[in-house]
């Protein structure tokens, strides 16, 4: 993750079907299947192993038995398991099947015992999946991700794993685990967020010789350097910590100073040329020792100061004090990010709603951070809603409140007012820790402060949040273990290694 990534396109089922019937005159079938043999190929540990695949229903299946014919052809010992119907296939899967019948395969009806599995395909079913898998389906499911596990070989989805929603990364019944998943056309929201990262592996988009975006415009996308590359640019010899912005972060009530401690280490070290912090806690410290460049003050002597980007949240608490506080900030003409106890204050009060309103219509720049919890508190509604449509909920935060949104998690969701999303792909477990959050808050409102536009401000800032981790974890440490203030300098690292190499 060291090297920024190109964004690519997203298409929840029903548009990638659209793509479909554009394109229906061309293979895309016969395509599928042998990107998925080729791909198997590579992937499979002996040349000439035995391989079993799962052929579902569908056209999923369809997928599978095109793949099966191809590797038969190159010499692998092939077994097709056929949970399905052959009277039933749809028209593509039909031929596919009465093919790989022609060419002197058989399917079968249950998993062969005593084989020794060199890769596993899993074309049971693809995207749009309808009902939970269950029962005879289930069963094969079962099997196949306890025979990768004993055979220790890679085990490949065809499109999407058997199971998860590609639209969301909701679990639906059973679902494969696999080792590597090949999505075809484009890829899809679900395989990147929610469920999708523990259930697809290494992803691999097989376009089909289709151009996605010629055909219909992308409903999402992946977070890439591309959609911030303009702010990557290296600094003036001739400036000074004026140029460079004044970031200020609100927060820090009693027991919770470390939060905005935390934050302002990470705006420091994201390149804010001076970093305040306006600590609630009347018994706070009057320095940071471990980062004494921070410049504290009481809470109304941060909001007289003449900032360029202001934080509010890390550590806050839900007080009196903290509710004027926020009140008055959202006045502020700079750009506002709210965390933790702000969207908690947020949540519940009607004035504070008002005044992110009237900001909205001045044009004012203001960004929310909210992980589900804090989601459904805005949304009035249960966590689990929230998780099993992330992108819609995301998509309703921010416009609802007119603001732009990161919903964050597992693929953590950017949304904007106008309808864009889009899917973080860097990051690991070792995020999963207390002050993540805040680190995060930190980053965001250091590039704020630099007169980074709130978008890239924000894209960037997940982006390099999750890249952070991934580099603290490449240099062994982590992911378990890893603690929100080792990310501070991984993220310095990796934001002046692309400006300098990668943008």
């Amino acid at each position: 993750m060291n090297t920024p990534i190109r964004s690519e396109a997203l298409y929840r089922a029903a548009d990638l079907r659209l793509i479909e019937k554009a394109a229906a005159e061309q293979p895309l079938m016969q395509r599928a299947g042998l990107a998925a043999a080729e791909l198997g190929s590579e992937l499979c540990r002996s040349q000439g192993g035995a391989v079993l695949i799962l052929a579902g229903p569908g056209n999923n299946g369809g997928d599978a038995f095109v793949a099966a014919r191809h590797l038969r052809q190159r010499g692998y010992a092939v077994s097709v398991v056929f949970a399905g119907d052959a009277s039933r296939l749809p028209k593509d899967a039909a031929d596919a099947y009465q093919r790989f019948d022609d060419d002197g395969g058989s399917a079968l009806d249950d998993i062969p015992s005593g084989s020794r599995w060199s890769l596993i395909i899993d074309g049971l079913f693809g995207i749009g999946l309808q009902r939970p898998v269950a029962g005879r389906h289930a069963e094969l499911v079962a099997a196949v991700n306890a025979l990768a596990v004993r055979d220790h070989c890679p085990l490949l989805a065809l499109d999407c794993p058997s199971g998860l929603d590609a639209d969301t990364g909701k679990l639906c019944g059973a679902t494969v685990r696999a080792s590597h998943t090949i999505t075809f056309i484009a890829g899809k929201p679900g395989l990147y967020t929610a469920d999708g990262p523990d259930h697809c592996g290494v992803i691999s988009v097989a376009a089909l010789d289709l151009d996605a975006e010629h055909l219909a415009p992308a409903i999402a996308r992946t977070i890439g350097s591309d959609l911030f590359a303009a702010c990557l640019h290296r600094r003036a010899k001739n400036s000074h910590k004026g140029t460079n912005g004044s970031a200020g972060i609100l927060g820090g009530a009693s027991s919770m100073v470390g939060a905005a401690f935390l934050a302002g280490r990470a705006a420091l070290r994201l390149g804010s040329g001076r970093v305040y912090l306006g600590l609630l806690d009347p018994q706070a410290p009057a320095i940071d020792p471990l980062q004494p460049e921070l410049m504290l003050r009481r809470p109304d002597a941060l909001l007289a100061t003449p900032l360029t980007a202001l934080a509010c949240g890390p550590g806050m608490g839900s007080g009196d004090e903290a509710l004027a506080l926020l009140e008055e900030a959202l006045t502020l003409d700079i750009p506002l990010l709210l965390d933790a106890d702000a969207l908690n204050l947020l949540a519940v009060e009607s004035r504070l709603q008002n005044a992110l309103a009237a900001r909205a219509q001045r044009g004012l720049a203001t960004l929310l951070t909210p992980h589900p919890t804090e989601a459904a508190r805005l949304l009035a509604r249960d966590t689990v809603l929230v998780q099993a449509d992330r992108g819609a909920a995301a998509l309703e935060l921010a416009s609802r409140f007119q603001a732009l949104v990161v919903l964050k998690g597992c693929g953590s969701i950017v949304a904007t007012p106008d309808g864009r999303w889009f899917v973080n792909t860097s990051g690991n477990p070792g995020l999963a820790s207390a002050g993540a959050g805040d680190v995060l808050s930190g980053m965001i409102v250091a590039l704020l402060a630099q007169g980074w536009p709130a978008r890239e401000a924000l894209l960037a800032g997940v982006h390099l949040h999750g890249a952070a981790a991934d580099e603290r974890v490449a240099g062994d440490r982590g992911p378990v273990g890893l603690t929100a203030g080792e990310l501070i300098d991984g993220a310095r690292w990796c934001l002046n290694h692309w400006i300098a190499y990668g943008r």
